[in-house]
């Protein structure tokens, strides 16, 4: 994979009554957003509930999307940690990252690192990864931001490191970002809200987690703004702002698992402790907005 550019879907895992993983409804879902268009699939993710997956299920997740998926689109796979060595153990002994073409790596929550410990640890990852790698920075959920500097230091020195999904909200960093990288790496939105107004900047796309539901309008809202269509881009944007606002009210995956069940995707709505269902009220909220068609 010479480019990670366009729309990427972070992929829910889909669970059944017993908290089991659901690979009929994973393998619906896989179906359902290639036929909405989008660019790239990314398994494992936050949104995937990774953290609370063993590690034979977090192997089954993958099987079941490269299964289902059968070559049509790149597959990215969420390798992270707080911990560099298990890391890269973990690149080296996956058996299923061989069918994989690229690897997503969040910043390490709890430890609180440095600017120099984020450097050598994703530097470290890089040399130990068999595929190309694209940094997650989302402070909101790990506790420390990955400055601009970092980011651009590591695009320059790692060669297969070749894009970012950033998620720090903040434009001063994105416009950073996009001034001091180097010219082949890619800036992804890791946030839906922001998605236009980055792309505006420079961004290329995104990795979404509202393109679960919503196939067909992200990627045509990612591929309207790579164009320069900025009217048909802020239409979208406009139009489904509210959803959008909506499923991260009682936090993420909880609102887009409700909205794929909402829209018959998933065949149940469970999550796994600590995280809970949406309440009634939001869930009914997300109904009245989807506006399927």
């Amino acid at each position: 994979m010479d480019r990670l550019i366009g729309t990427g879907v972070a992929l829910v895992t889909p669970f059944d009554e017993q908290q089991r993983i659901d690979r009929e409804s994973l393998y619906r879902l896989v179906n359902y957003v290639i036929d909405g268009g989008v660019d790239f699939l990314v398994a494992l993710g936050t949104t995937a509930e990774t953290a609370t997956l063993s590690a034979d299920e977090r192997a089954v997740v993958v099987h079941t999307i490269l299964e289902a998926n059968q070559g049509r689109l790149p597959v990215i796979a969420g390798i992270g940690g707080n911990n560099t060595a298990e890391v890269i153990r973990e690149l080296q002994t996956a058996t299923w990252l061989k069918a994989c073409q690229g690897i997503l790596s969040i910043t390490p929550c709890y430890n609180k690192p440095t600017q120099r410990g984020l450097y050598e640890h994703f530097k470290a990852i890089a040399a130990a990864s068999p595929l190309p790698l694209c940094l997650y920075n989302v402070p909101g959920r790990s506790g420390v931001n990955m400055e601009a500097a970092t980011v651009a230091a590591l695009s320059h020195d790692c060669p297969n490191i070749i894009a970012v999904k950033e998620a720090s909200g903040r434009f001063d960093q994105a416009t950073a970002i996009l001034k001091s990288k180097r010219a082949d790496f890619a800036a992804l939105s890791g946030e839906d809200a922001l998605l236009l107004p980055l792309m505006s900047l420079g961004f290329e796309g995104v990795i979404s987690v509202i393109a679960n539901v919503l196939p067909n309008d992200y990627a045509c809202l990612v591929k309207s703004a790579l164009q320069g269509d900025y009217p048909t881009a802020r239409r979208i944007h406009l139009d489904r702002a509210e959803l959008c606002k909506a499923l991260f009210e009682e936090g993420n995956p909880a609102g887009i698992k409700a909205a794929l069940h909402a829209a018959g995707i998933i065949r149940q709505n469970t999550l796994r402790l600590p995280l809970t269902p949406v309440s009634d009220a939001l869930y009914n909220k997300i109904i009245g907005l989807l506006k399927l068609h």
